[in-house]
């Protein structure tokens, strides 16, 4: 004979048992659904990568994508100039879910040009050791000897010499289009959300926030799609962190040791104090748009990948625009100067100029260069300039994924 109290355990067993059950069935569920959820993400990665990879395809022209039957996954791009670059927009869709990335995208260069030097003025003459490695267009296709030291002269040339014109290639017209209105939506410094104490984020997935600044900025972070714009000059401290933004001021200064990615516009001047790193893709650009002096100033130890460029002068006005970049640095990408260069650090790339010079004291040697390498070599298969010029784009690739 069962007792009463026996059943009673008996169903309070089968009850836990039944919820364990169910506890069971029901994580179960949960991870099937979970599992399909992370499987459909992966699936918008790949479809996302795979527009991506479409449009680097397609040099980025505008194409309608198919929708993938098997998963229902649709993609689609759109492209948007951001300062010199261009932007890659992918998205990737299924219902509620979707996924997107931006890219910094371009072409790659053929150019293996080490210097161009216009046909205005005297041969180009060289004086301790210099290295050169590409093609050059000079004024002579003879590079003289010039005795600025007592230190032996050694040239080696790696690359066939020809006759220069009287004008550089014509720039592209991108770079003008800079230094006019820009429209973005303005915004106040005040007014930014930051999701951390002195952090300032905008997605390139919004609109460009314009923003004036003051004309120090210091201990601030600014990453993303941000223009920062100054009415008289912006002097950026070391302890600044910016990472893909455009600053466009009269004059921009960087202090010594700052480190970051930017595209830097002004039209009187740029400084670059000593061990300045400017990550790639960044340029320095100086657009001199009323023949008054401009200048562009890069101090010993100073990294730049991308480009440094110095234009808008004319002809009869060259001497009103003048470089000088200071010795134990590196270009890694071009320099484009319609004026005089004062050259002394190595440039893994190419240079265009109108007028080389050396400053020794009192004395001035024109178009000559002294103790320096110039590599169009070193420039790896991967490497996209930034455009100088506007030449037919063959093959695109991705310079940074910003999304």
């Amino acid at each position: 004979m069962v007792k009463a109290h026996s059943l009673l355990y008996a169903i309070y067993i089968c009850l836990i048992v039944s919820i364990i059950c169910g506890a069971l069935l029901y994580f179960a569920n949960l991870y099937n659904q979970l599992n399909l959820y992370y499987n459909l993400q992966e699936e918008l990665y790949i479809q996302n990568q795979s527009v991506v990879n479409f449009a680097v395809g397609n040099k980025i022209l505008p194409q309608e994508i198919e929708k993938d039957e098997n998963s229902g996954i649709e993609g689609n791009y759109k492209t948007r100039s951001y300062g010199l670059l261009t932007l890659l927009l992918a998205e990737s869709s299924v219902g509620n879910d979707t996924v997107t990335s931006a890219h910094f995208v371009g072409s790659f260069s053929t150019d293996k040009t080490a210097i161009y030097l216009t046909n205005i003025s005297k041969p180009l003459s060289y004086s301790g050791t210099v290295k050169l490695t590409g093609d050059s267009q000079l004024p002579s296709a003879f590079i003289e000897t010039s005795y600025i030291t007592s230190g032996a002269n050694k040239i080696t040339n790696n690359g066939k010499v020809t006759v220069s014109d009287l004008a550089l290639p014509e720039i592209n017209p991108e770079f003008k289009k800079i230094f006019a209105q820009t429209q973005g939506r303005r915004t106040a410094l005040k007014d930014i959300e930051r999701p951390k104490d002195s952090l300032y984020y905008n997605s390139f997935t919004n609109e460009t926030k314009e923003i004036e600044v003051s004309s120090r900025l210091s201990n601030v972070i600014f990453k993303g799609n941000f223009i920062l714009r100054s009415k008289d000059s912006i002097r950026i401290q070391k302890n600044a962190v910016l990472e893909d933004v455009i600053l466009i001021a009269p004059k921009i200064t960087f202090e010594a040791g700052f480190k970051g990615t930017v595209q830097a516009f002004a039209t009187k001047g740029i400084e670059l104090e000593e061990k300045v790193v400017l990550n790639y893709p960044s340029v320095i650009c100086v657009y001199n748009a009323n023949e008054a002096e401009s200048k562009i100033k890069i101090k010993k130890e100073s990294i730049i990948s991308g480009a440094v460029v110095l234009f808008g002068n004319s002809i009869e006005e060259l001497d009103k625009n003048s470089m000088e970049i200071a010795e134990e640095g590196l270009i890694f990408g071009d320099i484009y100067c319609t004026g005089k260069l004062f050259l002394r650090s190595t440039v893994y790339g190419s240079v265009y100029t109108n007028r080389f010079f050396i400053q020794t004291g009192a004395t001035s040697y024109d178009n000559t260069i002294a103790d320096l390498e110039i590599n169009s070599d070193k420039r790896p298969d991967y490497f996209i300039s930034i455009p100088l010029f506007t030449t037919q784009k063959t093959r695109y690739g991705i310079l940074k994924k910003v999304l």
